[in-house]
């Protein structure tokens, strides 16, 4: 099959949550079918690996011609000025459409679209983002699929309920509600819609119930992140993520304000390790402040903080999809404990794969249970390790879009 993947952001390199169910999704599709890529690249995602903007541009575009066929990367709208996503979020108020679809028109990328579909002829189009809906409209001569890594509107009306600031709190309210009446219009347009997991599905299909929703979970590089050999630091804890992402900065400020500082009397020498790029200032003079808490910005090489870390903590209560950071760490044989909300679509027992927490008594009960408990925390790494190579591992999930993609093409031509 011939198969067109258009992005919302240059999936290179596969080194946080978005992009790496992006890279590894093309890259396990290649295996079996020609891809070309047409992605719209973000200034703020590509910056923070590399030196400089036009450096990491040109190492994306070569690892990626290694992957695919023809491929384009386009300058996102937002990164014209510095002004461009306040301009656009304050004219979507009064937009036909919301700002998650108005942020990402441009007319180049419309125009690749149409002369690439004229020229190859695609079995199959695929938009990795409902924002790019509006692009495949007209096509009518091919298999289309839409991605869904959250479902968008539920996440942006969470976001809403748990805001205390008035406007923000209107602002994302407002914005969920027609993001939801956009996904109700488009959903059925296309021939399957691929969500992250079950618990995502159920959610569209009370919003869009015509639809065709198939899960593709996120997963991890089971080769990649492997369980550590070395001795783990005792009493060391470790959080990975982008810092300057709501969900993730929420988390943090909820260890540092909440969880910290009474873990600290109970076990003095305690230590976290908070890896990720885009930390706020507050957490950045706890840093300075305090030896044993530490903010490291990005980290290139994660294995040594992971093998010799006694737990990895995840006290997310928003957002959407599957967290790839709790694939991560399972896959790295770290014993978990996290919020419900993100292990939700990972099939996770509590005292099985992880250990769930709610509120600052659990996170503090549950850390001291597995620093104190030896037995249990390797049994839980044992199995968190079983867990993704079972149901998470890149290879067979790519294979599972494959065959998904071919099934749909042979039927669109009986």
């Amino acid at each position: 099959m011939k198969i067109l993947w258009l992005s919302h952001l240059v999936p290179y390199p596969p080194k946080a949550g978005v992009l790496l169910r992006a890279h590894y999704l093309i890259k396990e599709l290649s295996r079996y079918h020609q891809v070309d890529l047409l992605a719209f690249n973000q200034r703020q995602l590509i910056e923070p690996y590399f030196d400089s903007y036009e450096e990491g541009s040109a190492i994306a575009l070569s690892k990626m011609q290694e992957i695919c066929g023809r491929v384009k990367f386009i300058d996102c709208p937002m990164d014209k000025s510095a002004h461009s996503k306040k301009i656009c979020a304050i004219k979507s108020l009064v937009s036909s459409k919301p700002y998650n679809i108005n942020w990402l028109t441009d007319q180049k990328f419309a125009d690749y679209v149409n002369q690439w579909q004229g020229e190859e002829s695609y079995d199959l189009i695929h938009c990795d983002t409902i924002s790019l809906a509006p692009y495949v409209a007209d096509i009518n001569n091919c298999v289309l699929s839409l991605d869904h890594h959250n479902v968008e509107s539920h996440m942006l009306i969470r976001r809403a309920e748990l805001e205390a600031n008035p406007l923000k709190k209107f602002y994302f309210w407002q914005e969920g509600i027609r993001l939801e009446a956009f996904e109700k219009k488009y959903c059925s347009r296309f021939d399957t819609n691929l969500c992250c997991s079950e618990l995502d599905s159920i959610r569209f299909r009370a919003i869009c119930p015509d639809a065709s929703f198939t899960e593709i979970p996120n997963g991890v590089d089971t080769q990649l992140f492997t369980p550590g050999s070395c001795e783990q630091d005792p009493a060391t804890l470790i959080f990975i993520g982008t810092l300057d992402w709501y969900p993730n900065t929420r988390a943090v400020r909820y260890i540092a304000n909440e969880i910290w500082p009474r873990l600290k009397q109970i076990i003095p020498n305690a230590k976290i390790n908070i890896i990720g790029y885009g930390a706020p200032e507050d957490l950045l003079q706890l840093s300075n402040q305090d030896s044993n808490f530490n903010v490291l910005g990005y980290v290139d090489d994660l294995k040594p903080y992971l093998d010799t870390a006694t737990l990895y903590i995840c006290p997310i209560d928003d957002g959407g999809g599957t967290k790839l950071k709790i694939l991560d760490a399972f896959s790295a044989g770290k014993a978990v404990v996290a919020h419900e909300v993100a292990c939700e679509g990972l099939q996770v027992e509590h005292g099985k794969q992880a250990l769930l927490a709610s509120d600052a008594d659990s996170y503090i009960e549950n850390i001291i249970t597995l620093i104190e408990n030896k037995n249990l925390r390797e049994e839980i790494q044992k199995n968190a390790r079983k867990h993704v190579e079972e149901s998470f591992s890149f290879s067979s999930i790519g294979l599972r879009l494959s065959q998904h993609f071919s099934k749909l093409h042979a039927d669109k031509k009986k």
